[in-house]
Order: structure tokens, then C-alpha cells, then sequence
């Protein structure tokens, strides 16, 4: 079976929507970073996650918020969650996602890139957010699937990945085999 080397919520629902059966296995890997190598940054979270994670198939995956050359992870309070979406407020960043999977010793990577634009939030938007919304456990201090539309305008690529799981790599390595 296969192991979700993650705590996340929404990772765990794509896969469920997916007709995928696992197992979730929380690990403590270290997360560092690079402002200027985003995508080194979540392949090199995931592939350490799934370095700790138990099984012969595992899946493991990190996500970023980059916006200018800065890495926007989880915040470390709500006076820092209520920063990061004053500084998304009414511009447009990116949102990696990377994915590690190994299946019988063999671990293949991948990256997703999705575009957000935020809408232009006052500090009443903001407040209101992070009381409907735990923004503590969420890169970038927001989750497109929970509230989402209150400071969401639009996006380009895929809504997975922006929750957390891009798609097109679970299908590629043979995870995720229906559309929904």
C-alpha cells in the first residue's frame, strides 16, 4: 500500500478523490530553502521526506509560495501569516509543488508551477481570513480550497497543485489513473 509521507489534509483528499488507497505517515524531515532556486527547494524537501518515510511505495511532496525571488512557506505566527498576505495582496506569484514517489527502490521526481493572482485585500480581508482559516498550516498562509475566493482572483495551471499535489506527476508515475 501506498505510504503518504505527509500530514496535509488536502494531499490526503486529492488522493481519496482518486480513488487512491494509502496509508498517511507524518515525518519530521528538515525543510531548508533557496529563494532563488524554488525548484530545488520542493524536490529537495520531498526527496527528504520520502528519504525518512517507511514502505517500498511511498509519496512525499513540498510546496512553496515564490513571489520575487522569496520563498513564502508556512508561517510561524499569525502576525507573520497576516504579513505574507498583505504582501500577496494584488500581485501575482507562483506556487511550486514538488513531488518525490518510490516504488520498489526506484524514486522517480517531479515539479509543478501554478500562477495566483490575489485580489487587492484591505486589512479587514485580511483579518477575516485568518479567523476563517488556519493560516498556519498552509505555504504562503493561505489554501486556494478553504476560503479561497476571498482572496483568490484567478489562477493558471492546476488547482491540485495548488492545494498541494499536482496531478500530472501522480499520473506519470502511475499513481492516478482517472480524471474525476
Amino acid at each position: 500500500m501506498l505510504i503518504l509521507a505527509s500530514g496535509s489534509p488536502r494531499r490526503a483528499k486529492i488522493l481519496r478523490e482518486h480513488g487512491v488507497a494509502f496509508t498517511v505517515v507524518k515525518t519530521d524531515a528538515e525543510e531548508t530553502g533557496s529563494d532563488d532556486d524554488p525548484v530545488a527547494t520542493v524536490t529537495g524537501n520531498a526527496l527528504r521526506k520520502l528519504a525518512v518515510a517507511p514502505g517500498e511505495e511511498a509519496l512525499a511532496a513540498d510546496t512553496i509560495v515564490w513571489l520575487k525571488g522569496r520563498i513564502y512557506g508556512k508561517p510561524r505566527d499569525l502576525d507573520e501569516a497576516k504579513a505574507f498576505l498583505r504582501e500577496l495582496s494584488g500581485k501575482t506569484h507562483s506556487v511550486w509543488t514538488g513531488v518525490a514517489y518510490r516504488k520498489n527502490g526506484k524514486t522517480q521526481t517531479a515539479a509543478a508551477e501554478s500562477r495566483v493572482a490575489f485580489k487587492v485585500l484591505s486589512e479587514r480581508d485580511i483579518d477575516e481570513y485568518v479567523r476563517l482559516v488556519n493560516p498556519l498550516d498552509r505555504a504562503g498562509a493561505y489554501d486556494i480550497d478553504d476560503f479561497g475566493p476571498l482572496v483568490v482572483e484567478r489562477y493558471e495551471g492546476e488547482y491540485e497543485n495548488i492545494m498541494g499535489l499536482p496531478l500530472a506527476p501522480l499520473r506519470d508515475f502511475g499513481i492516478v489513473h482517472r480524471e474525476i
